[in-house]
C-alpha cells in the first residue's frame, strides 16, 4: 500500500499507524470522523463517503477553500515558501496579520505557512484565540504542492464540518463507520495538553467520548478510538476490543525522557 503524509505537519499525526488502523476499520460505506485533525486516516483510507469534522475553525476553512478552488489557493500559498519569508521578522508579521483578520482566504494561506514556518509543527492558541506558536528556525520549510493536490482530490468525497464531536455522533447512521482521534489523555499530571482549538478537552469529554462510542456500537454504528494505553483508558474502553500498539510519544521536551509508550485502538 503506498502511503500519503497529509499536507499539515500535525502532533499526534496518524500517519505511522495507518496500517493498524485500517486493520481495525469496518469496510462500510462512509467513514465518519469527529477529530479529523491533518486527516492522515482519511487520506489512506478508501470510503464511499466521509463526513470529516474539526472543532478548528481555521483548518476546517482551509480543508473547504481547497476542496472548492485548489488553484487559486496553492498558487497563492506558494508564494510565501521562499527564502524571504523564512525569516523571523516576516514570520511574526504573518502571525499579527493572521490574528488580526477574519478573511477566511488570508487566514487559509496564512495557517499553511504558519505550520510549516511555526515551531515544530505545533498549532496552538491563547485563551483570547490568537496563534502564538513561535517562530521555527528551519532551513527551508517544505511547500507541500503534492500533497495539497491529492488532498484537493480526495476530497470531492467528503463533506467538512465544524462542531463538537457530540453533534459528529449525532450525524453518523446505520452504514457508517466512525474513527475518533481525540486529543490523548495526559500521560501523567505534568503532560497537560493545550488544545490546538483553544478549548481544552478534559476527563469530562474522555468518559462521554467513551459513551457515546458504546451507544453508537449497540445502534449498529461501529466506533474506532485512538489514545494512550493508560488505566484510565482500558477502564473507559472497556467494553471495546482492545488492540496494543508500541509507538513513540514523547512525554517531556527533554530528549532523555522520551520513552516508548503503548498506544491503545478500542473498537466497540
Amino acid at each position: 500500500m503506498v502511503k500519503n503524509r497529509a499536507f499539515l505537519k500535525w502532533a499526534g499525526g496518524k500517519y505511522n499507524l495507518i496500517e493498524d488502523i485500517n486493520k481495525s476499520l469496518p469496510n462500510q460505506g462512509r467513514l465518519v470522523e469527529p477529530f479529523l485533525g491533518a486527516g492522515s486516516v482519511f487520506l489512506n483510507s478508501e470510503f464511499d463517503d466521509y463526513l470529516l469534522n474539526d472543532i478548528n475553525s481555521d483548518l476546517i476553512n482551509l480543508y473547504k477553500l481547497l476542496q472548492e478552488n485548489p488553484e487559486d489557493y496553492i498558487q497563492e500559498s506558494r508564494k510565501l515558501f521562499s527564502e524571504e519569508y523564512n525569516d523571523k521578522d516576516r514570520y511574526y508579521d504573518i502571525r499579527a496579520q493572521f490574528n488580526n483578520t477574519t478573511d477566511t482566504f488570508k487566514r487559509s494561506v496564512f495557517f499553511l505557512y504558519m505550520n510549516r514556518h511555526g515551531y515544530n509543527g505545533l498549532c496552538r492558541y491563547n485563551l483570547k484565540g490568537g496563534y502564538n506558536v513561535p517562530f521555527g528556525r528551519y532551513k527551508k520549510p517544505y511547500f507541500p504542492e503534492k500533497e495539497l493536490w491529492f488532498f484537493a482530490e480526495k476530497s470531492q468525497k467528503a463533506t467538512f464540518t465544524n462542531n463538537c464531536f457530540r453533534t459528529t455522533f449525532a450525524s453518523a447512521k446505520k452504514g457508517d463507520v466512525i474513527y475518533c482521534d481525540p486529543p490523548y489523555a495526559p500521560l501523567s499530571p505534568t503532560a497537560s495538553f493545550t488544545s490546538y482549538s483553544g478549548q481544552g478537552f478534559k476527563l469530562k469529554d474522555q468518559e462521554e467520548l467513551a459513551t457515546l462510542a458504546e451507544e453508537s456500537s449497540n445502534n449498529g454504528i461501529p466506533v474506532i478510538i485512538s489514545n494512550h494505553d493508560l488505566d484510565l483508558t482500558r477502564r473507559l474502553y472497556k467494553k471495546a476490543e482492545l488492540t496494543e500498539i508500541q509507538v513513540k510519544r514523547t512525554i517531556s521536551q527533554k530528549a532523555g525522557k522520551r520513552l516508548k509508550v503503548n498506544e491503545l485502538i478500542a473498537l466497540f
